[in-house]
Formats: structure tokens, sequence, C-alpha cells
């Protein structure tokens, strides 16, 4: 009997997890590893809810959940996180402060998952005196100020609010806010009873592309480059699933129940709010257009952004330090 596409794409994923458990470094088992991730709907949410990072790392995982890459920094900086989930615009406000970090991995491009939802406003102009409410330091922060500036308007003449995004849940159902700049999937609540006046693939055309990345301390990579590689191998395994058969991860599938569990989106939705992120290959991320060059010129240009506006006080005159490609190569070559 011939195999399914879903039974055959199940076979490869279940393969090649078997190979690399045969692989695990067996030597990490003393060594705790805390990450700092972000209940945002993408593909690494399924091993992290399989326990393949700890069975590959073969280190104790400590997860944290935090609500916004500015905690994630923070946390980072305090030494208590080796690893974070954090947007381009957190990234580039920690790199130009010096904080002693690197990026190892892209998760997505922001594209149609975070947007500018409203209600009772139809036209930019209509912002003007309304609370727009959004996670200061984050991608979406960034997205907003920057389809702002695309309309001229004044930051200034609106109230814009330093709002995580359960609070703008919150804020939004009793009525207290007109709008938010804001994520799935509370993005995706605020949409069924308002309008999206702008998504992050709109801002992206207007020069200010968004992404989400993971980050390691310095230190860290520096002592165990062996976990970190692993890391990054799983993660792009999952990414690799997902873009062989989106459709395998339907509202019934395995899949979308494990990201709804860690994420809080309803199962049914999971697969529509995966379609806002465009999720690159270790290969395609080792390319001069991401890691390889375009994200380093991106992260700069984030940053002259940021100072700009006044979030950060200086820019750097290189941000190399705090980008690589290097670790998506080491994972795209690990052999088990």
């Amino acid at each position: 009997m011939a195999l399914k596409r879903r039974d055959l794409a199940g076979l490869v994923a279940a393969t090649a997890l078997f190979t690399i458990l045969q692989g695990a470094p067996a030597f990490a088992a003393d060594v705790t590893l805390n990450i700092g991730y972000q209940p945002i709907v993408e593909p690494s949410r399924v091993p992290q809810a399989d326990g393949t990072y700890e069975k590959v790392t073969g280190a104790k995982i400590n997860w944290q959940k935090f609500d916004g890459g500015a905690d994630v920094i923070a946390a980072i900086a305090s030494g208590s996180l080796d690893i974070g989930y954090v947007g381009s615009s957190p990234l580039a406000a920690a790199a130009s402060r010096g904080l002693p970090i690197e990026t190892i991995a892209l998760v997505g491009l922001i594209s149609e998952a975070e947007a500018l939802a409203v209600r009772d406003i139809s036209k930019p102009e209509d912002l003007a005196g309304k609370k727009i409410a959004t996670p200061f330091v984050s991608t979406a922060h960034y997205s907003l100020l920057t389809a702002l500036k695309h309309w001229n308007i004044d930051p200034k003449s609106v109230e814009i609010l330093n709002l995580r995004p359960p609070e703008i849940a919150a804020a939004w159902s009793r009525g207290d806010i007109d709008g938010a700049y804001v994520w799935d999937p509370v993005l995706a609540e605020l949409k069924k009873s308002g309008t999206v006046l702008a998504t992050s693939a709109d801002v992206a055309d207007w020069g200010g592309p968004t992404f989400d990345a993971w980050i390691v301390s310095k230190t860290f990579a520096e002592a165990h480059p062996d976990i970190v590689a692993a890391f990054v191998r799983v993660t792009g395994d999952a990414t690799a699933a997902y873009r062989a058969d989106p459709e395998a991860w339907g509202p019934t599938s395995p899949e979308a129940a494990k990201i709804a569990r860690l994420t809080g989106a309803k199962q049914d939705e999971v697969p529509t709010l995966l379609k806002g992120y465009i999720f690159p290959t270790l290969e395609e991320q080792a390319k001069p257009d991401l890691l390889g060059g375009g994200t380093i010129k991106a992260v700069a240009e984030t940053s002259a952004f940021l100072k700009e506006q006044g979030k950060i006080p200086a820019v750097l005159a290189d941000y190399a330090p705090y980008v690589s490609s290097r670790w998506v190569v080491d994972a795209s070559k690990l052999s088990f």
C-alpha cells in the first residue's frame, strides 16, 4: 500500500529524530540550559512540546515564557537566560547597547503575523488623538513608528501606550484602546471585532522589514558550542518539516494541538496564523541576503531608526559581531 503524503512526512521526521538522538551529546546531562520563549505560533513550538530539544542536546532545559522581546533581553542581560526568542527591534536595541549576544538562527520573516488592528478608524489620518497600544521596543512598536512615518503622521499626535500582548487583549475587550500593533495570537482576537490598517508585510514594503530570531549569550555559546548547534538543528528541522508539507499541520493535526497548547492560540486557527510568517530553512538563512549579510544590514538600519526616534542613545559602526551564520552552517553539517 502506498504511503500517504502525511504518513511519509511523519516517517521522515521520525527517522530524522532517531538519527539525531543516536548522536546526542551524552556529556551534556549536567548542563542546565535556560531558554526564554514567547507564545508565538511557529514550528519550533512542536519540538519544544515533544521534549526534542532536551533529548538532542542532552541538557536539562528550563523553559521560561515571556510576553515580549524587551523582557527576554533584560533576562539575558541579568544572566538568567542563555538562549532567548526576540524580534529584530529588541535585538537591534540590545546590540546597540553592547549586550554580549549573538543571533544564532532566524525563526521567521514577519509578514501578516503582526499588524495594526483598529476600530472606528478607517484611514491613517484618523489615528490622531487615538489610543494605540503596542509593546515598546518590540518589532510591533518599530513597525508602528515606521508606518506613522510613512503616513507622515507625527507620533506625538497619537497616544501610544506601552502594553504587553495579554494587557492589550484585556484593554481591547474593555474598550480602553482604539487600536493596537501586536502579533498573533492576540492579533487574531482583535481582528474579529476590528479592522487591519496595516500589516508588517506592508511595513516591509515601506522599508521596515522585521523578523524573529533566537539569540544566545556569548558566554554560553563559547562554553557549549555543541549544545547551541544542536539547538539550532532541532529548530531548523521543525521549520523544514513545516515547509515540506504545510497542509499536514492542519487544524486537527497533532502539530496544531501542540502549538495551541504552548501559545494560547485556538487550535483551528493555527494553520492560518502560521501563514503570517515566511520561515527560512537553515540553508536559506546562511545565504548573503539573510545571516550571511542581509540580516546585519537590517539590524543596522533598525538601530538607526530607533536612534532617530529617540529609543536608543547611539548606534554602532558595525553590527556583524551580533549576527552570525556560523550556527546554521554548523547545524546543517551535523551528521549522526
